[in-house]
């Protein structure tokens, strides 16, 4: 995808993923076995147990010298090289049972920070392994089995009861229900009929279903999940990078002062604890584990993060700007009220009417249609049918003329509308006319999904103010904010400038994100500091966009953004804690108060502590993972950016 100008931007020669091998191995364990086994024998004081120490130091703790070497070779400053000073000189004193004892506890360390961190790599591994890699597809009669690589779009893919759909598709017969948690999280199986979208990776429970297929392998919304995760470090987050340079000043911090207490105490002990003490691993590694388990639940939540920048962009927003059709409603026209008027039943109005649109393709011909269909009428076709643009149709039905249209259509054939209810301005109407009087009126109206309200007041208490932004009359933005909770408005906007107006928010000081789901949609994504994408939206949308909701539901939006603050949060916390731990510890060690031992106990135990509270985000299950106010600051900008 292209990065945004408007956004921070790195270097590709550090944005590459570099998946590193993360499990420990059997060279691990023989390893940590080994040294264990040398401590028992000097505690025990076995004939030359100085030799064997030394010999287990630098047999046990050679991945330290090598990476150290490694890193001194690239002349980066590492924690490994101040450790292998550490070790080398502890040996070098005589202080031979401390150098063994700090390379057990660092060699477990790692051992426990390779199985932490491994757990995210895992849990991707096997979200591989819950694609299926054969399908069954019908070919008229019959039905013949496939690899899932050699399927095509378009293709009729049989879905048996009790295995996993292997792609993204359409029912098109069949009648199940589908477990979706390893995609939506939801724990309740869906239900799925004729025109239900389903997801590959999901679980068919009950019927048979026959599915066309709309998307295979990385194109399924499964596909992007695991490619999202697998890439989650693709953009670096800045706070990934500043990590990266705390660590290695840290390192610098920690030899600076070795030095000092050296020259001031010549205390060889004190030197050495001052080395030992300093630690920044909790930050280099806890913070990728954190960026990387944030994505990964935020994708069990139901939205697809496309790298750890955009994680950390999410954190820092104030402002969501909604689009409405498709955003905010469901952007499909529907019949809301049908009025009856001069005696007229309801289902004689929408017949009628339906019967005068069954050859139209109006929109809102299509939902009086549809309407009739849900209520199980009878559709006949008019005898004669004259469209008239921007207004409506003459016909006839059983010999006798109708009119189904606006006002100006009915004024211009002799109907009187001077009686007629007032026109709603949320809605609109059809009007329903038979042998020359006015027998109903069918309001219509995009629905506002459900979960909007409370998305957009979830989004409220965590300080964020939300914007609608539209091109409809002042009139129905209105009417649609004031039913979700939105207070400020820009109505009647035009595609292109809805792009100069996120650039007018974001020019005032506004962290702005954007959602939406047409290709109208895509200049002001990209214009956003964060591009939100519905997942039900235009392919365009999606590209276009930093994050994609799977479907339509705006809980996701809501739920990625407080992982996002979460994330934010385990990483300050890490930063602060090892500032505290590495200060106290670096001034108790210069004075004497800790030995080397308890300099590694501490070293140790701190970094394990910071690590594990970054994999607190990791998902508590691998087979669940699919896939702060500032309303002060968001206000200012609305107002100062609001649209006249």
């Amino acid at each position: 995808m292209t990065i945004k100008n408007t956004k921070p931007q790195a270097s590709p020669a550090v944005e590459q993923p570099q998946h590193e091998e993360h499990n420990v191995e059997k060279s691990d364990v023989i390893r940590i076995a080994f040294v264990g086994l040398v401590v028992l024998l000097s505690v025990l004081h076995v004939p030359y147990f100085n030799v064997l120490a030394i010999a287990a130091t630098l047999i046990g703790g050679y991945p330290i010298y090598e990476e150290a070497f490694s890193n001194l070779r690239e002349r980066r400053m590492t924690m490994e090289l101040s450790m292998s000073i550490a070790l080398l000189a502890a040996l070098a004193i005589s202080e031979t049972f401390t150098a063994l004892l700090i390379t057990f506890f660092v060699l477990i360390a790692e051992a426990l920070e390779k199985l932490t961190i491994g757990r995210g790599r895992n849990a991707i591994e096997h979200l591989v392994s819950l694609l299926p890699q054969d399908a069954f597809i019908r070919r008229g009669d019959v039905v013949e089995e496939r690899r899932v690589s050699n399927l095509q779009i378009g293709d009729i893919v049989v879905i048996k009861p009790g295995s996993r759909v292997p792609v993204d598709g359409f029912v098109i017969s069949g009648h199940s229900y589908i477990d979706q948690s390893t995609i939506t999280g939801e724990s309740v199986p869906s239900e799925k009929m004729a025109g239900a979208i389903v997801y590959a990776g999901t679980i068919n429970q009950s019927g048979t279903l026959d599915v066309r297929t709309s998307g295979i392998g990385q194109d399924t919304a499964f596909g992007k999940i695991i490619h999202a995760v697998e890439t989650a470090d693709l953009y670096k987050a800045p706070v990934q990078k500043t990590a990266d340079r705390l660590a290695g000043y840290l390192v610098y911090f920690a030899i600076g002062c070795a030095l000092l207490t050296f020259l001031i105490t010549h205390n060889v002990k004190a030197t050495i604890s001052v080395v030992i003490v300093a630690g920044a691993c909790g930050i280099a590694a806890g913070t990728p584990l954190a960026i990387l388990g944030g994505v990964g639940r935020a994708a069990r939540a139901g939205s697809i993060i496309k790298g750890g920048l955009f994680l950390e962009l999410l954190s820092q927003i104030d402002t969501v700007v909604f689009d409405k059709t498709g955003t905010l409603t469901y952007g499909t026209p529907t019949v809301t009220e049908v009025e009856c008027l001069n005696g007229a039943s309801e289902v004689e109005v929408l017949q009628s009417a339906a019967a005068a649109e069954s050859v139209s393709e109006h929109p809102l011909g299509k939902a009086i249609v549809q309407e009739a269909q849900n209520k199980g009428l009878s559709i006949r076709q008019p005898e004669q049918f004259n469209y008239a643009p921007g207004k409506g149709i003459a016909c006839r039905l059983d010999g006798n003329p109708m009119l189904v249209g606006n006002r100006s259509l009915f004024v211009e054939n002799g109907y009187d509308v001077s009686l007629l209810p007032p026109t709603r301005a949320e809605t609109s109407e059809v009007l329903v006319g038979k042998d020359e009087k006015t027998i109903g009126i069918i309001h219509i109206a995009d629905i506002i999904r459900p979960e909007a309200k409370k998305a957009v007041a979830d989004l409220q208490a965590m300080g964020i103010r939300s914007v609608l932004l539209t091109g409809d009359t002042e009139a129905i933005a209105q009417s649609i904010a004031g039913k979700v909770g939105i207070v400020e408005i820009a109505a009647d906007v035009l595609p292109d400038e809805k792009q100069a107006y996120i650039k007018k928010l974001a020019a005032s000081g506004c962290r702005v994100a954007m959602v939406g789901d047409g290709v109208n949609d895509a200049p002001a994504l990209m214009e956003a500091l964060v591009g939100i994408a519905i997942g039900s939206g235009t392919d365009v949308a999606r590209e276009s966009a930093d994050v994609v909701l799977i479907g339509s539901d705006l809980g996701r939006l809501v739920e990625t953004v407080r992982i996002a603050h979460r994330c934010r949060r385990i990483i300050l916390t890490n930063f602060l804690g090892t500032l505290v731990v590495d200060g106290a510890g670096v001034l108790l060690a210069a004075f004497g108060f800790l030995s080397p031992l308890l300099a590694a106990f501490i070293h140790v135990s701190s970094e394990l502590i910071f690590i594990m509270n970054s994999a607190r985000l990791l998902p508590a299950r691998a087979s669940s993972l699919p896939v702060h106010s500032l309303a002060g600051n968001g206000n200012r900008c609305l107002k100062q950016a609001k649209v006249k």
